[in-house]
């Protein structure tokens, strides 16, 4: 029975392997002839011709670093709360159970609160920054969860050398137990971050429009981002829109890859130094 599930498995594996390299060698057909200098530096057009992502990417990048800022720190904040400092109590099991249901919650549900809470109740009206929070809220949970699961994994003999040499319990924090869980709460926020730039409809929700003719030059610009250009594209009868859209699904992945390119090397370099 076990040999016939790990056999089922490994064809389901190879048939979505496949299936993924079909996919991405009929994008590179259709999209890679699109790819130029003019098609990253133009806006968007009714012109297939002229029509570019400059808007949708400076927005999505915009976007992402934003919510990476902005996420990033309150949630390993808020993990080293809990693991370390709250008492442990049914209060403190409640919340984290709550954490826990919120990493599930279908975005769209997100995007009704940012409209309701960051663009009507604070005024920050359709902005980038409204869009940056509403993602914040969106990948916090994830990455409290996997700040806490990295904390959690650090041997408490680390704790009780540190704490048997004089240290305080904020040093230890610092000095010890967050460089041997940052490459684990890095994994996390990679994760995070890679669901958040493919999201749509909760920054449609607070804002982002399918045309733009400008570039974002603050926070509280109007915006697109490259999801919601790439949906304009392929909803369009024409042939040459259809190659946009997919030379765009290109240009989004090397953003992705590159930034979790990053996120990896940050992660390697900490791992290299415990």
């Amino acid at each position: 029975m076990g040999t016939a599930f790990m056999v089922l498995c490994g064809a389901a594996t190879l048939v979505g392997v496949v299936a993924l390299v079909v996919l991405l060698a009929d994008l590179a057909l259709d999209g890679a002839p699109r790819l130029s200098w003019s098609f990253l530096n133009s806006f968007a057009s009714r012109f297939p011709e002229r029509a570019g992502v400059k808007a949708a990417l400076l927005g999505s990048v915009w976007i992402l670093a934003l919510t990476a800022l902005i996420a990033f720190p309150v949630s390993v904040a808020a993990a080293i709360y809990l693991e370390e400092y709250a008492p442990q109590t049914w209060v403190t099991r409640l919340i984290r159970l709550n954490i826990a249901n919120l990493a599930g919650v279908p975005s769209i549900v997100y995007g009704i609160l940012g409209l309701a809470l960051f663009v009507r109740t604070l005024g920050l009206d359709r902005s980038i920054i409204s869009g940056a929070l509403t993602l914040s809220l969106l990948i916090m949970p994830v990455i409290i969860i996997a700040s806490q699961e990295a904390i959690r994994a650090v041997p408490s003999s680390i704790r009780e050398a540190a704490y048997g040499l004089g240290a305080t319990r904020w040093q230890v924090v610092r000095t010890q137990v967050l460089p041997m869980a940052m490459p684990g709460i890095m994994t996390g926020a990679i994760l995070a971050l890679s669901r958040a730039v493919g999201e749509t409809a909760p920054l449609i929700m607070v804002g982002a429009v399918g045309f733009i003719a400008f570039a974002p030059t603050g926070v509280f610009d109007s915006f697109t981002v490259l999801p919601l250009q790439i949906y304009n594209w392929i909803s369009r009868p024409q042939e040459e829109f259809h190659q946009l859209a997919a030379a765009g699904i290109l240009v989004l992945l090397a953003v992705l890859l590159t930034m979790n390119a990053a996120a990896i090397l940050l992660r390697n370099r900490y791992q290299s130094r415990r």
